[in-house]
């Protein structure tokens, strides 16, 4: 048997209140930088801004060529359309392919010369040789 002491209103003792339990302080969330205005977009931005590039470059020699073929190709068929057809050099555009509405036409009366241009990629020249029609200039 254990000889234990009662505390009560019997013994004059007043009870002595049982510790509480210790719970855990809540915290606080560490404070974060605000995002930025990009968020986090930035850097895919960068990437895709050098994928496009890189591409752009890989494609380039392709874009010229196409380019110098639509401006031989518009040089010749304009030519032939204002000196061996007669017709003016705006009507003449209207027998161009779909497509080549990058390419534009200018003409040179006194040498009879068409010109067929792609802006900042191609130029070339078509001149009217009378029963030959229309021949191509080489290229420079």
């Amino acid at each position: 048997m254990t000889s234990t002491n009662p505390t009560g209103p019997s013994t004059g003792e007043t009870p002595t209140a049982a510790p509480l339990p210790e719970t855990p302080v809540p915290t606080l969330p560490r404070s974060r930088q605000t995002p930025s205005r990009w968020g986090g977009c930035l850097p895919w931005l960068v990437v895709l801004a050098v994928l496009l590039t890189g591409f752009a470059i890989w494609k380039f020699p392709s874009f010229k060529a196409q380019a110098e073929l639509g401006s031989a190709y518009a040089a010749r068929v304009g030519c032939s359309c204002r000196y061996v057809q007669g017709r003016s050099l705006e009507s003449c555009q209207s027998d161009f392919e779909p497509g080549m509405e990058m390419v534009s036409l200018s003409e040179d009366p006194a040498t009879k010369t068409v010109t067929g241009s792609v802006p900042l990629l191609a130029s070339r020249s078509a001149r009217y040789a009378g029963a030959s029609g229309c021949l191509l200039r080489p290229e420079d």
